[in-house]
């Protein structure tokens, strides 16, 4: 019996964080809220209240690749919040290729009808969203 779990996507930078989250069925994603930040400790804290505050039991980190598929000094700086992250709030950190997400998430809004001054406000929490769906499509997969 597979157990299912409440999960918390992360798109992680360094002055916005995108939040989204999945139902405890994991049958979908939905965005939260992209929250300004000022730094990592400021990140991991409002990461945590949030895990803490809905009952989340994993916690998926968009990882930005270069177009390669190397890591570069972006993937090590988004590593070292998740570490930190995992350790303030004792759940499991997974990472998930986050590489398009936020064109993705524009085209998303574009196609909506938002205008392109009016996408900042939502262009993080939806790519938390597709970061966290692209994980649990994965899963899925896997488990089939």
């Amino acid at each position: 019996m597979i157990l299912q779990m409440k999960m918390l996507g992360i798109d992680y930078g360094d002055r916005y964080v995108g939040f989204a989250e999945c139902d405890s069925e994991e049958i979908l994603a939905y965005p939260l809220d992209t929250v300004r930040v000022g730094s990592m400790r400021e990140a991991i804290s409002v990461a945590a209240e949030i895990a803490e505050r809905d009952g989340v039991k994993l916690i998926v980190v968009g990882l930005p690749l270069m177009p390669d598929g190397n890591e570069g000094e972006r993937a090590s700086k988004t590593r070292a919040f998740g570490r930190v992250l995992a350790k303030v709030t004792g759940l499991p950190v997974e990472y998930a290729d986050e590489r398009l997400t936020t064109v993705q998430a524009e085209g998303y809004l574009a196609e909506g009808g938002v205008k392109k001054r009016d996408m900042k406000k939502y262009t993080d929490k939806l790519s938390a969203q597709i970061i966290l769906s692209d994980y649990m499509n994965a899963a899925k997969a896997r488990r089939t």
